[in-house]
Protein backbone atom coordinates (compact mmCIF):
# COMPACT_ATOMS: atom_id res chain seq x y z
CA UNK A 1 0.00 0.00 0.00
CA UNK A 2 1.30 3.32 -1.18
CA UNK A 3 1.97 6.27 1.73
CA UNK A 4 -0.02 8.95 2.12
CA UNK A 5 1.60 12.19 1.44
CA UNK A 6 1.08 15.61 3.68
CA UNK A 7 2.25 18.82 2.44
CA UNK A 8 3.25 21.15 4.99
CA UNK A 9 3.07 24.99 3.72
CA UNK A 10 5.20 27.33 6.13
CA UNK A 11 8.32 25.75 8.02
CA UNK A 12 8.08 27.77 11.68
CA UNK A 13 6.58 26.64 14.72
CA UNK A 14 2.94 25.77 13.55
CA UNK A 15 4.26 23.82 10.49
CA UNK A 16 7.18 22.34 11.57
CA UNK A 17 5.48 21.28 15.02
CA UNK A 18 2.84 19.98 13.08
CA UNK A 19 5.40 17.92 10.73
CA UNK A 20 7.28 16.51 13.65
CA UNK A 21 4.09 15.34 15.62
CA UNK A 22 2.91 13.21 12.60
CA UNK A 23 6.14 11.82 11.89
CA UNK A 24 5.84 10.67 15.45
CA UNK A 25 2.27 9.05 14.70
CA UNK A 26 3.42 7.50 11.68
CA UNK A 27 6.63 6.42 10.30
CA UNK A 28 7.97 7.24 6.96
CA UNK A 29 6.53 4.08 4.61
CA UNK A 30 2.99 5.13 5.92
CA UNK A 31 3.09 9.06 5.33
CA UNK A 32 5.57 11.07 3.11
CA UNK A 33 5.52 14.76 4.58
CA UNK A 34 7.07 17.33 2.61
CA UNK A 35 7.23 21.14 3.64
CA UNK A 36 7.56 24.69 1.78
CA UNK A 37 9.31 27.32 3.52
CA UNK A 38 10.07 30.82 1.76
CA UNK A 39 12.91 31.49 4.01
CA UNK A 40 16.22 30.88 4.98
CA UNK A 41 15.41 29.52 8.52
CA UNK A 42 12.92 27.29 10.47
CA UNK A 43 11.43 26.49 13.85
CA UNK A 44 12.50 29.71 15.12
CA UNK A 45 11.72 31.96 17.90
CA UNK A 46 10.24 35.38 16.22
CA UNK A 47 9.48 36.18 19.57
CA UNK A 48 12.75 36.53 20.34
CA UNK A 49 14.22 39.09 17.54
CA UNK A 50 13.73 41.96 19.79
CA UNK A 51 16.02 40.97 22.63
CA UNK A 52 18.59 39.58 19.28
CA UNK A 53 18.45 43.21 17.65
CA UNK A 54 18.88 44.53 21.37
CA UNK A 55 21.95 42.32 22.11
CA UNK A 56 20.52 40.51 24.49
CA UNK A 57 20.61 37.27 22.76
CA UNK A 58 23.88 37.43 21.66
CA UNK A 59 23.63 35.18 18.26
CA UNK A 60 21.31 33.88 15.67
CA UNK A 61 21.71 30.49 16.03
CA UNK A 62 20.12 30.85 19.60
CA UNK A 63 16.64 31.91 18.59
CA UNK A 64 16.49 28.87 16.23
CA UNK A 65 14.76 25.45 17.83
CA UNK A 66 15.66 23.11 14.69
CA UNK A 67 17.57 23.23 11.67
CA UNK A 68 16.48 22.29 8.25
CA UNK A 69 18.86 19.00 8.42
CA UNK A 70 17.55 18.15 11.95
CA UNK A 71 14.13 18.37 10.26
CA UNK A 72 15.41 16.07 7.46
CA UNK A 73 16.74 13.27 9.35
CA UNK A 74 13.16 12.75 10.68
CA UNK A 75 12.70 12.00 7.21
CA UNK A 76 10.63 15.33 6.46
CA UNK A 77 10.82 16.28 2.98
CA UNK A 78 12.10 20.23 3.64
CA UNK A 79 12.47 22.36 0.91
CA UNK A 80 13.84 25.67 1.52
CA UNK A 81 13.45 29.02 -0.21
CA UNK A 82 10.55 27.12 -2.16
CA UNK A 83 7.19 29.42 -1.87
CA UNK A 84 3.80 27.76 -2.36
CA UNK A 85 1.68 30.26 -5.04
CA UNK A 86 -1.31 28.35 -5.44
CA UNK A 87 -3.46 25.51 -3.64
CA UNK A 88 -5.75 23.47 -6.09
CA UNK A 89 -8.57 22.45 -3.81
CA UNK A 90 -10.32 19.71 -5.55
CA UNK A 91 -6.98 18.57 -7.60
CA UNK A 92 -5.24 18.17 -4.17
CA UNK A 93 -1.51 19.65 -5.06
CA UNK A 94 0.28 22.70 -4.80
CA UNK A 95 2.05 24.50 -7.12
CA UNK A 96 5.61 25.82 -5.70
CA UNK A 97 8.36 28.31 -6.91
CA UNK A 98 11.75 27.63 -6.32
CA UNK A 99 13.41 31.07 -5.37
CA UNK A 100 16.37 30.90 -6.31
CA UNK A 101 15.69 29.37 -9.78
CA UNK A 102 12.15 30.69 -10.22
CA UNK A 103 11.02 26.70 -11.29
CA UNK A 104 7.67 25.91 -10.49
CA UNK A 105 6.12 22.76 -9.68
CA UNK A 106 2.72 21.07 -8.77
CA UNK A 107 2.97 18.50 -5.48
CA UNK A 108 0.20 16.35 -4.86
CA UNK A 109 -1.32 15.99 -1.24
CA UNK A 110 -3.40 13.50 0.71
CA UNK A 111 -3.38 15.98 3.62
CA UNK A 112 -2.65 19.59 3.80
CA UNK A 113 -1.05 21.82 6.53
CA UNK A 114 -0.99 25.26 5.84
CA UNK A 115 0.74 27.60 8.34
CA UNK A 116 1.72 30.45 6.63
CA UNK A 117 2.13 32.80 9.94
CA UNK A 118 1.13 36.65 9.47
CA UNK A 119 2.77 39.56 7.94
CA UNK A 120 3.57 42.94 9.24
CA UNK A 121 0.79 45.96 8.90
CA UNK A 122 2.90 48.19 6.23
CA UNK A 123 0.36 50.81 5.55
CA UNK A 124 0.14 52.23 2.20
CA UNK A 125 1.87 55.42 2.99
CA UNK A 126 4.33 57.41 0.56
CA UNK A 127 8.06 56.28 0.94
CA UNK A 128 7.03 53.21 3.34
CA UNK A 129 9.26 50.77 0.94
CA UNK A 130 12.00 53.21 1.41
CA UNK A 131 15.59 51.99 2.51
CA UNK A 132 15.67 51.68 6.38
CA UNK A 133 12.25 51.13 6.88
CA UNK A 134 11.35 47.53 8.56
CA UNK A 135 9.06 44.96 9.37
CA UNK A 136 10.14 42.49 11.88
CA UNK A 137 8.45 39.00 11.67
CA UNK A 138 11.00 36.74 10.68
CA UNK A 139 14.63 35.89 11.40
CA UNK A 140 14.89 37.35 7.27
CA UNK A 141 13.98 40.77 9.09
CA UNK A 142 15.61 41.03 11.95
CA UNK A 143 18.45 40.20 9.43
CA UNK A 144 17.98 43.32 7.54
CA UNK A 145 17.16 44.99 10.30
CA UNK A 146 20.71 44.71 11.95
CA UNK A 147 22.54 44.56 8.66
CA UNK A 148 20.95 48.46 8.16
CA UNK A 149 21.66 49.16 11.95
CA UNK A 150 25.09 48.18 11.32
CA UNK A 151 25.59 50.09 7.86
CA UNK A 152 23.52 53.49 9.47
CA UNK A 153 25.87 56.33 10.81
CA UNK A 154 23.09 58.21 12.47
CA UNK A 155 21.94 57.46 15.54
CA UNK A 156 17.94 58.59 15.23
CA UNK A 157 15.15 55.76 15.58
CA UNK A 158 10.96 56.14 15.26
CA UNK A 159 8.95 52.96 15.33
CA UNK A 160 5.79 53.43 14.63
CA UNK A 161 3.13 51.80 16.48
CA UNK A 162 3.44 51.33 20.27
CA UNK A 163 2.09 47.33 20.72
CA UNK A 164 3.80 44.65 21.80
CA UNK A 165 6.49 44.91 18.83
CA UNK A 166 6.77 48.65 19.19
CA UNK A 167 7.71 48.55 23.14
CA UNK A 168 9.79 45.81 22.34
CA UNK A 169 11.75 47.51 19.55
CA UNK A 170 11.99 50.39 21.47
CA UNK A 171 14.00 48.97 24.32
CA UNK A 172 15.81 47.17 21.75
CA UNK A 173 17.06 50.27 19.46
CA UNK A 174 17.50 52.26 23.13
CA UNK A 175 20.15 49.61 23.82
CA UNK A 176 22.24 49.63 20.54
CA UNK A 177 22.63 53.84 21.37
CA UNK A 178 19.64 55.48 19.35
CA UNK A 179 17.65 58.51 20.40
CA UNK A 180 14.02 56.54 20.34
CA UNK A 181 10.87 57.96 19.24
CA UNK A 182 7.39 56.22 19.24
CA UNK A 183 5.08 57.57 17.32
CA UNK A 184 1.30 55.77 17.50
CA UNK A 185 -2.44 56.71 17.18
CA UNK A 186 -3.73 55.33 19.95
CA UNK A 187 -5.02 57.39 23.49
CA UNK A 188 -1.43 55.59 25.20
CA UNK A 189 1.14 53.10 24.07
CA UNK A 190 -0.07 49.11 24.86
CA UNK A 191 -3.70 49.59 23.13
CA UNK A 192 -4.04 45.63 24.42
CA UNK A 193 -4.29 47.26 28.14
CA UNK A 194 -7.09 49.76 29.10
CA UNK A 195 -5.92 53.25 28.48
CA UNK A 196 -6.05 53.91 32.22
CA UNK A 197 -3.04 51.02 32.52
CA UNK A 198 -1.26 52.29 29.05
CA UNK A 199 -0.47 55.71 30.82
CA UNK A 200 1.52 53.91 33.41
CA UNK A 201 3.62 52.35 30.81
CA UNK A 202 3.96 56.00 28.90
CA UNK A 203 5.09 57.51 31.94
CA UNK A 204 7.83 54.32 32.51
CA UNK A 205 8.72 54.76 28.76
CA UNK A 206 9.27 58.26 29.03
CA UNK A 207 11.39 58.00 31.97
CA UNK A 208 13.70 55.70 30.33
CA UNK A 209 14.58 58.42 27.26
CA UNK A 210 12.00 57.01 25.19
CA UNK A 211 9.93 59.85 23.29
CA UNK A 212 6.29 58.52 23.27
CA UNK A 213 3.97 60.48 20.69
CA UNK A 214 0.29 59.33 20.93
CA UNK A 215 -2.92 60.67 18.72
CA UNK A 216 -0.26 60.86 16.09
CA UNK A 217 -1.20 59.21 12.85
CA UNK A 218 1.85 59.06 10.09
CA UNK A 219 0.91 60.25 7.05
CA UNK A 220 4.19 59.81 5.34
CA UNK A 221 7.65 58.38 5.13
CA UNK A 222 10.09 61.15 3.97
CA UNK A 223 13.53 59.66 2.06
CA UNK A 224 16.54 61.46 0.83
CA UNK A 225 17.89 61.83 -2.62
CA UNK A 226 19.82 58.32 -2.15
CA UNK A 227 15.94 56.83 -1.36
CA UNK A 228 16.82 56.53 2.18
CA UNK A 229 14.62 57.14 4.98
CA UNK A 230 15.15 60.80 6.94
CA UNK A 231 12.27 61.53 8.62
CA UNK A 232 8.34 60.35 9.71
CA UNK A 233 5.84 62.76 9.22
CA UNK A 234 2.77 62.68 11.28
CA UNK A 235 -0.44 65.10 10.19
CA UNK A 236 1.26 67.88 12.83
CA UNK A 237 4.75 67.48 13.19
CA UNK A 238 8.13 65.63 11.36
CA UNK A 239 10.39 63.45 13.40
CA UNK A 240 13.89 62.99 11.53
CA UNK A 241 14.89 59.05 11.56
CA UNK A 242 17.72 57.41 10.45
CA UNK A 243 15.85 54.02 10.98
CA UNK A 244 12.31 53.19 10.90
CA UNK A 245 11.07 50.25 12.54
CA UNK A 246 7.04 49.13 11.70
CA UNK A 247 5.35 47.86 15.14
CA UNK A 248 1.95 48.40 13.89
CA UNK A 249 1.08 44.90 14.86
CA UNK A 250 0.48 41.66 12.09
CA UNK A 251 -2.38 40.38 9.88
CA UNK A 252 -2.65 36.77 9.15
CA UNK A 253 -1.04 35.85 5.98
CA UNK A 254 -4.08 34.02 3.68
CA UNK A 255 -3.41 35.13 0.70
CA UNK A 256 -3.00 31.61 -0.79
CA UNK A 257 -5.96 30.44 0.93
CA UNK A 258 -8.23 32.89 0.96
CA UNK A 259 -7.72 32.47 -3.26
CA UNK A 260 -8.12 28.63 -2.99
CA UNK A 261 -11.25 29.34 -1.18
CA UNK A 262 -10.26 28.27 1.77
CA UNK A 263 -12.77 29.89 4.84
CA UNK A 264 -11.89 33.03 6.09
CA UNK A 265 -13.53 35.13 9.50
CA UNK A 266 -13.80 38.50 10.29
CA UNK A 267 -9.96 39.23 10.79
CA UNK A 268 -8.91 37.47 7.57
CA UNK A 269 -7.86 34.66 9.51
CA UNK A 270 -9.01 30.78 8.38
CA UNK A 271 -11.35 29.24 10.34
CA UNK A 272 -11.00 25.98 11.68
CA UNK A 273 -12.70 23.36 14.11
CA UNK A 274 -11.77 22.08 17.14
CA UNK A 275 -9.38 19.43 15.59
CA UNK A 276 -7.90 22.84 13.60
CA UNK A 277 -9.08 21.16 10.32
CA UNK A 278 -10.75 24.13 7.77
CA UNK A 279 -14.02 24.22 8.19
CA UNK A 280 -15.67 22.47 5.35
CA UNK A 281 -12.17 20.48 4.67
CA UNK A 282 -11.54 17.50 5.88
CA UNK A 283 -8.65 16.52 4.55
CA UNK A 284 -6.79 20.39 5.40
CA UNK A 285 -5.98 21.24 8.41
CA UNK A 286 -4.24 24.89 9.65
CA UNK A 287 -2.91 26.49 12.75
CA UNK A 288 -0.32 29.36 14.17
CA UNK A 289 -0.65 33.26 13.08
CA UNK A 290 -2.77 32.66 9.95
CA UNK A 291 -6.03 31.63 11.89
CA UNK A 292 -8.80 32.87 14.09
CA UNK A 293 -8.71 31.42 17.37
CA UNK A 294 -12.14 30.73 19.87
CA UNK A 295 -11.65 33.39 22.79
CA UNK A 296 -13.31 31.49 26.18
CA UNK A 297 -14.44 34.56 27.56
CA UNK A 298 -16.25 36.39 25.11
CA UNK A 299 -17.02 33.47 23.02
CA UNK A 300 -16.36 35.15 20.14
CA UNK A 301 -13.57 34.45 17.59
CA UNK A 302 -10.15 36.74 17.77
CA UNK A 303 -6.61 36.89 15.83
CA UNK A 304 -4.29 36.33 18.12
CA UNK A 305 -0.29 35.97 16.54
CA UNK A 306 1.86 34.19 19.57
CA UNK A 307 4.21 31.70 19.09
CA UNK A 308 2.70 29.40 22.19
CA UNK A 309 -0.88 28.79 20.03
CA UNK A 310 1.02 27.87 17.24
CA UNK A 311 3.51 24.95 18.67
CA UNK A 312 -0.12 23.85 20.59
CA UNK A 313 -2.18 24.02 17.01
CA UNK A 314 0.89 22.46 15.66
CA UNK A 315 1.35 19.29 17.73
CA UNK A 316 -2.83 19.11 17.61
CA UNK A 317 -2.85 19.50 13.94
CA UNK A 318 -0.12 16.41 13.91
CA UNK A 319 -1.76 14.18 16.12
CA UNK A 320 -4.55 14.57 13.96
CA UNK A 321 -3.30 14.44 10.30
CA UNK A 322 -0.84 10.97 11.63
CA UNK A 323 -4.16 9.58 12.72
CA UNK A 324 -4.64 10.30 16.07
CA UNK A 325 -6.77 12.59 18.32
CA UNK A 326 -6.85 16.28 19.74
CA UNK A 327 -8.37 19.38 20.08
CA UNK A 328 -7.70 22.91 20.60
CA UNK A 329 -10.32 24.59 23.06
CA UNK A 330 -9.48 27.91 22.63
CA UNK A 331 -7.24 30.43 24.63
CA UNK A 332 -8.28 33.46 27.16
CA UNK A 333 -6.06 36.28 25.93
CA UNK A 334 -2.68 36.12 27.64
CA UNK A 335 -0.18 37.83 26.73
CA UNK A 336 3.21 39.29 28.43
CA UNK A 337 6.09 42.13 27.80
CA UNK A 338 8.72 43.90 28.58
CA UNK A 339 9.98 47.21 28.16
CA UNK A 340 13.83 48.11 29.88
CA UNK A 341 12.70 47.46 33.55
CA UNK A 342 9.07 47.52 33.56
CA UNK A 343 6.79 44.34 32.60
CA UNK A 344 3.55 44.43 30.41
CA UNK A 345 0.89 41.53 31.05
CA UNK A 346 -3.12 41.28 30.11
CA UNK A 347 -5.11 38.17 30.25
CA UNK A 348 -8.76 38.03 29.21
CA UNK A 349 -11.00 41.35 28.24
CA UNK A 350 -10.27 44.89 28.08
CA UNK A 351 -13.15 47.34 29.15
CA UNK A 352 -14.03 47.87 25.12
CA UNK A 353 -14.13 44.26 24.37
CA UNK A 354 -16.15 43.50 27.48
CA UNK A 355 -18.81 46.32 25.83
CA UNK A 356 -18.09 45.11 22.27
CA UNK A 357 -19.52 41.35 24.40
CA UNK A 358 -22.46 43.00 25.46
CA UNK A 359 -21.32 42.12 29.28
CA UNK A 360 -22.06 44.37 31.98
CA UNK A 361 -18.87 44.73 34.51
CA UNK A 362 -17.39 46.18 37.43
CA UNK A 363 -13.69 47.15 37.35
CA UNK A 364 -11.16 47.16 40.73
CA UNK A 365 -7.43 48.54 40.19
CA UNK A 366 -4.75 47.84 43.21
CA UNK A 367 -1.98 49.39 43.47
CA UNK A 368 0.90 47.04 45.82
CA UNK A 369 4.33 45.88 45.20
CA UNK A 370 6.11 42.91 44.04
CA UNK A 371 7.47 41.51 47.12
CA UNK A 372 6.67 42.07 50.99
CA UNK A 373 6.67 45.73 51.39
CA UNK A 374 9.72 45.95 53.80
CA UNK A 375 11.80 43.83 51.76
CA UNK A 376 15.01 45.21 49.89
CA UNK A 377 13.95 46.29 46.51
CA UNK A 378 10.74 45.75 46.52
CA UNK A 379 8.74 47.83 43.63
CA UNK A 380 5.36 49.14 42.57
CA UNK A 381 2.77 46.68 40.81
CA UNK A 382 -0.48 48.01 39.38
CA UNK A 383 -3.20 45.24 38.47
CA UNK A 384 -6.22 45.87 37.19
CA UNK A 385 -9.55 43.61 37.12
CA UNK A 386 -12.65 42.63 35.14
CA UNK A 387 -15.53 41.06 36.68
CA UNK A 388 -18.99 40.44 35.09
CA UNK A 389 -21.31 42.46 37.43
CA UNK A 390 -24.13 39.74 38.38
CA UNK A 391 -22.51 37.24 38.79
CA UNK A 392 -19.09 37.96 39.28
CA UNK A 393 -17.53 35.82 36.81
CA UNK A 394 -13.75 36.90 36.32
CA UNK A 395 -13.20 38.59 32.82
CA UNK A 396 -10.05 39.93 32.59
CA UNK A 397 -6.40 41.07 34.35
CA UNK A 398 -3.88 43.78 33.61
CA UNK A 399 -0.97 43.96 35.33
CA UNK A 400 1.86 46.98 35.04
CA UNK A 401 5.28 46.29 37.51
CA UNK A 402 8.40 45.79 37.93
CA UNK A 403 10.03 42.87 38.35
CA UNK A 404 8.21 39.44 39.19
CA UNK A 405 4.72 41.13 37.95
CA UNK A 406 4.01 39.83 34.89
CA UNK A 407 3.73 36.23 34.88
CA UNK A 408 1.25 36.66 38.14
CA UNK A 409 -0.94 37.36 35.11
CA UNK A 410 -0.90 33.23 34.36
CA UNK A 411 -3.33 33.33 37.65
CA UNK A 412 -5.69 35.02 36.07
CA UNK A 413 -5.33 32.66 33.05
CA UNK A 414 -6.52 30.00 34.91
CA UNK A 415 -9.02 31.31 36.53
CA UNK A 416 -10.36 32.49 33.41
CA UNK A 417 -10.05 28.98 31.76
CA UNK A 418 -11.53 27.45 35.17
CA UNK A 419 -14.57 30.36 34.60
CA UNK A 420 -13.90 31.05 38.22
CA UNK A 421 -15.57 34.04 39.91
CA UNK A 422 -13.62 36.90 41.93
CA UNK A 423 -14.82 35.92 44.81
CA UNK A 424 -12.72 32.01 44.47
CA UNK A 425 -10.23 33.40 43.61
CA UNK A 426 -9.72 35.23 47.06
CA UNK A 427 -9.64 31.94 48.76
CA UNK A 428 -6.92 30.54 45.85
CA UNK A 429 -3.88 28.71 47.72
CA UNK A 430 -0.68 31.37 46.08
CA UNK A 431 3.01 30.81 47.42
CA UNK A 432 4.03 33.23 50.12
CA UNK A 433 7.35 34.20 51.26
CA UNK A 434 8.71 37.77 51.72
CA UNK A 435 11.09 38.04 48.49
CA UNK A 436 8.33 37.00 46.60
CA UNK A 437 4.66 38.71 47.37
CA UNK A 438 2.97 40.42 50.10
CA UNK A 439 1.22 38.23 52.03
CA UNK A 440 -1.89 38.83 50.31
CA UNK A 441 -0.77 38.48 46.89
CA UNK A 442 -1.69 41.54 44.50
CA UNK A 443 -3.42 39.48 42.49
CA UNK A 444 -5.80 38.36 45.22
CA UNK A 445 -6.06 41.97 46.56
CA UNK A 446 -7.53 43.06 43.32
CA UNK A 447 -9.88 39.89 43.75
CA UNK A 448 -11.14 41.43 46.82
CA UNK A 449 -11.65 44.58 45.73
CA UNK A 450 -13.69 43.65 42.36
CA UNK A 451 -15.82 41.16 45.13
CA UNK A 452 -16.59 44.22 46.87
CA UNK A 453 -17.42 45.92 43.39
CA UNK A 454 -19.61 43.00 42.29
CA UNK A 455 -22.14 43.37 45.66
CA UNK A 456 -21.78 47.44 45.60
CA UNK A 457 -23.55 46.74 42.15
CA UNK A 458 -26.29 44.60 43.02
CA UNK A 459 -28.25 43.28 39.72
Amino acid sequence: MAAERMVVIGGDAAGMSAASQARRERGPAELEIVAFERGHFTSYSACGIPYWVGGDVPERAALIARTPEEHRERAIDLRMRTEAVEIDVPGQRVRARDLATGAESWTGFDKLVVATGARPVRPALPGIGARGVHGVQTLDDGQALLDTLDGTEGGRAVVVGAGYIGVEMAEALLKRGYEVTVVHRGEQPMATLDPDMGRLVHTAMDAMGITTVGGAAVTAIRTGADGRVRAVVTEDAEYPADVVVLGIGVEPETTLAGAAGLPLGAYGGLLTDLSMRVRGHGNIWAGGDCVEVLDLVSGAHRHIALGTHANKHGQIIGANAGGGYATFPGVVGTAVSKVCALEIARTGLREKDADRAGLRYVSATVESTNSAGYYPGAAPMTVKMLAERRTGRLLGVQIVGREGSAKRVDIAAVALTAGMTVERMTTLDLGYAPPFSPVWDPVLVAARKAVAAVRAAGM
